[in-house]
């Protein structure tokens, strides 16, 4: 174009040459590209109606963010359309990196709870069988009470207002009078009336007559401490799932929005659409978006600390399948118990809710001081016969269940602080030369990148972070309260991997006997079994166990040494030989029920 103009000039004219000549610069320089490639990111996008990008830049626009110098291929609605698209864009962006984590939890704790319910309905089956099978001459008044028991206990862990002991205890109360009429005085009902007043009599004294021993106060105390954890974790993953909620359907600040947009589509006004922002300029402008969701970092950091503490408190010192497999042992004990004592038992009543029975039929006078041992080697458990798979796979289950959870839980305890790094990886970002440091294309972003938290950002040069979200603030308010009540209900959590590191130590180094393949070891071939849960603590806590494991506690099919199945600790079946014979006996009333 100067070419065809400049021979036209004279020697009189040179006085407007160079005027003419900076125009036709500047016209050159808006002509030289128009604005079809930012369009056709705008459209790629999904950024807005294609009407609003300009055939070619302008030079008289008046911009609120994408200011600069020079021609623009960028209008005030195209801005209004970028804040729109930036916005949905970084919050698609955080919901793909918190669907995992929301995804995780959601499926473990529906994954926890069936496999509860399961617990639950097996151990009923089993108690429900030995009434059927033993004491037939109750079972069938006494089926009633085992529903509203394990109704409760189901309640229970999932979060109901309900009480493990008064239910346990309720149960017994529930039991006495069917006892003491058919098992303790068999025939009395025949002989004469058994009216309300005396049920309810026996039911009121069974506390303070104590006729079956210690077992219904054992058994309380094993279920809801077993219990207590299943119900807190299943508690613990519903308040993560709100957390996750919330902080999915926060909003952005304006400011937020208008750092964003500077970041992402301010090069687009200059035709540079390929451009991809500095890493420290991104983590910049993320860390002050995400400012208020990073202050959930620590109590989040002691949230995902109990929930591994109560998975280690169901899978160790509270185990809950052991305490529910115990439930049929403490029960038959606990009968046996009211017969051996019979004599005793009726004289009481008798003076107590004016019975006047006589000597029980088919009873003999039996001495108070019977040890429980003897009456568990007269239990009439099932003798051993041909193990089924099925306790085997059951536990095995839960503990993989466990194992799982454990090792995913890992990736996400740093979640809330790592995020805006997170959305700074990858195609978002370059880190080498040439990127976008949002007024310009440099060889290097110079500004000072920030922490996280709301504290950092005071420095910040990138976003203006002003107040802490209000949702968010709550939602940390919110978490802070359950770490806190958790640990107060749950004391001795801190302690639990301490406890654990003891059990593991009372074995001989390198000791495999308590491992076996539910435990993730095989029978032979695995030496990298040891090796895997060591370079695993090295990296940060152990996954599912300590380093050099083989503790009881550890291995949720193995009872503690201290711990018994079906009676108390002195009793004859907390020899370690006796579990394959419980869990033979298992099988068999399972395949029979």
């Amino acid at each position: 174009m100067s070419r065809g103009i400049c021979p036209r000039v004279n020697s009189c004219g040179s006085l407007w040459i160079l005027p003419a000549v900076i125009f036709a610069v500047s016209v050159l320089d808006v002509d030289a590209y128009s604005c079809h490639e930012v369009k056709t990111a705008f459209q790629l996008r999904q950024v807005g109606p294609l009407h609003r990008v300009p055939e070619t830049p302008g030079t008289d626009v008046d911009l609120l963010v994408c200011k600069h110098q020079g021609p623009s291929c960028c209008t005030r609605k195209m801005e209004e359309s970028y804040q729109f698209a930036v916005k949905r864009e970084t919050l698609h962006n955080i919901h793909s990196y918190s669907y995992e984590l929301e995804h995780l939890i959601s499926g473990h704790s529906d994954a926890f709870q069936d496999m509860f319910q399961y617990l639950l309905s097996f151990s009923q089956g089993h108690l429900s069988s030995l009434l059927e099978g033993t004491y037939s001459s109750l079972s069938r008044h006494a089926l009633p009470h085992v529903n509203q028991l394990f109704s409760s206990l189901s309640l229970y862990l999932r979060g109901a207002n309900v009480s493990v002991e008064v239910a346990v205890h309720q149960f017994f109360n529930n039991l006495f009078p069917l006892v003491y009429t058919r098992l303790i005085n068999p025939g009395i009902e025949g002989s004469m009336m058994m009216g309300t007043e005396m049920g309810d009599c026996l039911r009121m004294i069974r506390q303070d007559v104590n006729p079956f021993g210690p077992h219904p106060a054992v058994m309380a105390q094993e279920l809801a401490g077993a219990l207590g954890a299943g119900r807190q974790l299943g508690l613990a993953l519903e308040e993560g799932l709100e957390v996750m909620n919330a902080t999915e359907h926060v909003s952005l600040s304006k400011e937020c929005v208008k750092g964003l947009v500077k970041m992402v589509y301010c090069s687009h006004c200059r035709g540079l659409t390929l451009i991809k922002p500095c890493v420290g300029y991104c983590l910049n402008v993320m860390r002050g978006c995400l400012a208020s969701v990073s202050e959930l970092d620590q109590p989040w950091r002691r949230y995902t600390s109990l929930l591994e503490q109560l998975t280690h408190a169901m899978a160790g010192h509270h185990s809950l399948e052991l305490a529910l497999l115990g439930v049929r042992g403490h029960v038959n004990e606990a009968l046996l118990y009211a017969q051996l004592h019979g004599p005793l038992i009726t004289a009481t009543v008798d003076k107590v809710c004016g019975l006047s029975t006589g000597e029980p039929t088919g009873m003999q006078p039996t001495s108070p001081e019977v040890t429980t041992s003897t009456v568990t080697s007269s239990s009439p458990l099932p003798s051993a016969a041909p193990s089924q798979p099925l306790p085997d796979q059951w536990l095995g289950q839960l503990a993989h269940l466990r194992r799982e959870f454990l090792m995913y839980l890992q990736r996400y305890k740093s979640f809330f602080a790592a995020l805006p790094e997170m959305l700074c990886e990858g195609e978002n970002v370059v880190d080498d030369s040439t990127c976008w440091s949002g007024n310009d294309v440099v060889e290097s972003y110079t500004g000072r990148v920030v922490g996280n938290g709301l504290y950092a950002q005071r420095q910040n040069p990138e976003v203006k972070v002003r107040s802490q979200n209000p949702i968010l603030a709550e939602v940390k308010e919110r978490l802070e309260r359950f770490n806190q009540e958790t640990q107060e209900r749950f004391p001795k959590l801190g302690q639990m991997e301490a406890w654990d590191e003891l059990g593991s130590g009372e074995k001989e180094e390198g000791s495999t006997t308590d491992c076996d393949d539910e435990d993730g070891c095989q029978a032979s071939g695995d030496d990298q079994g040891e090796t895997s849960h060591t370079e695993a603590s090295s990296k940060g806590k152990p996954i599912g166990r300590q380093p050099g494991g083989g503790s009881s506690h550890e291995n949720p099919s193995k009872p503690p040494s201290v711990k018994v199945i079906g009676g108390s600790p002195s009793t004859s079946w907390a020899r370690p030989w006796s579990l394959a014979l419980l869990f033979a006996a298992l099988c068999l009333q399972w395949t029979l029920f």
